[in-house]
């Protein structure tokens, strides 16, 4: 039988597990800059971007996936690890197992960005294609998990992989203390949940607001009805927040938290990737640009301190380019 975890030992997300993440990211993960986004500031209000996409493997997921191989291999469970993801989860848990010296597979949809296929491959993941939706990638990576005896590190659903999200949030914490406002993206919702549960510790004057996009909605739908809601389609051109449902442990932290959700359409995502390579000249996919564009748009109202979390590097200059 294949070492299937499909989540962490002890569901339970706490400070002292987002504290011991953080710790042995040290060395491993950068503590990414804030940046201050003064076109963005509204009167009196200053915006800061927490700069992700800086990460090695291009974006936060590298936290999450590190915390949770890491862990895994410690307990004692992993000689090889297996992830489902349309690019930025797989190249994390690709570079977490090159870093520890074992082996990742990745499975991966049929029509993945190539930028994101040659970033899997470029730290040694193996690629393994498999339909369209997340739902088939899932579905093969327990299959795989179960042949070859590996060890499924969920992208999102996960205490491990939460709780490493959340340093995040503790990042902001430090670098912005007077901080009112944190947006961030969402798709399954791990990273959201992580800062929310991080700053709600540290921070609790801040208030986090999750963006996804329109044809994307999870969040959304799962807090109206209070429970994660499996939506039979998504799309977007932010191809890094389409899950089709929100992950049960995110979204029991996002409700906890007492989280808002707005959506921006992929016009706007567009702009506000142009926007960001233009007036500040930072290289960001689609999907962390999000925050950006609802601001930009007007979907999120400024008071106080706001951080906009702003991730993915893994982005195609020649798609980008077809949009001016």
């Amino acid at each position: 039988m294949g070492m299937v975890a499909a989540h962490g030992t002890n569901p339970e997300v706490t400070l002292a597990g987002m504290r011991e993440a953080h710790g042995a990211l040290a060395g491993v993960a950068v503590r990414t800059r804030l940046v201050e986004a003064a076109p963005l500031a509204a009167a009196g209000t200053a915006v800061f971007l927490k700069c992700e996409q800086d990460q090695q493997s291009g974006s936060f997921k590298l936290r999450g996936a590190y915390t949770a191989v890491r862990r895994r291999l410690a307990a004692g469970g992993a000689r090889g690890v297996i992830t489902y993801s349309s690019g930025n989860h797989g190249q994390a848990v690709a570079f977490a197992a090159q870093r520890l010296q074992i082996r990742a597979v990745i499975v991966m949809p049929e029509n993945a960005p190539p930028v994101k296929v040659r970033g899997v491959a470029r730290w040694g993941g193996e690629a393994v294609f498999a339909g369209t939706t997340s739902e088939e990638r899932r579905a093969r990576a327990l299959e795989l998990a179960e042949e070859s005896e590996l060890t499924v590190i969920p992208p999102f659903d996960d205490r491990d992989v939460v709780e490493g999200q959340g340093t995040v949030g503790l990042e902001i914490a430090e670098q912005c203390p007077t901080v009112r406002h944190v947006v961030v993206p969402a798709g399954g919702g791990g990273l959201a949940s992580g800062v929310t549960a991080a700053l709600g510790e540290v921070s609790p004057q801040a208030r986090v607001t999750v963006v996804e996009p329109e044809g994307a909605p999870t969040v959304a739908t799962a807090l109206a009805a209070g429970k994660p809601v499996r939506l039979e389609h998504t799309a977007s051109v932010a191809d890094g927040l389409l899950p089709l449902e929100v992950g049960a442990l995110p979204l029991r932290l996002l409700i906890a938290g007492g989280v808002s959700a707005v959506q921006v359409s992929d016009d706007a995502i567009r702009r506000a990737t142009l926007w960001l390579a233009d007036e500040l000249g930072l290289k960001v996919e689609p999907s962390g640009a999000a925050t950006t564009a609802a601001v930009l748009e007007g979907a999120v109202r400024l008071a106080g301190p706001t951080v906009l979390v702003v991730s993915g590097g893994n982005v195609d200059p020649q798609v980008v380019d077809a949009w001016r």
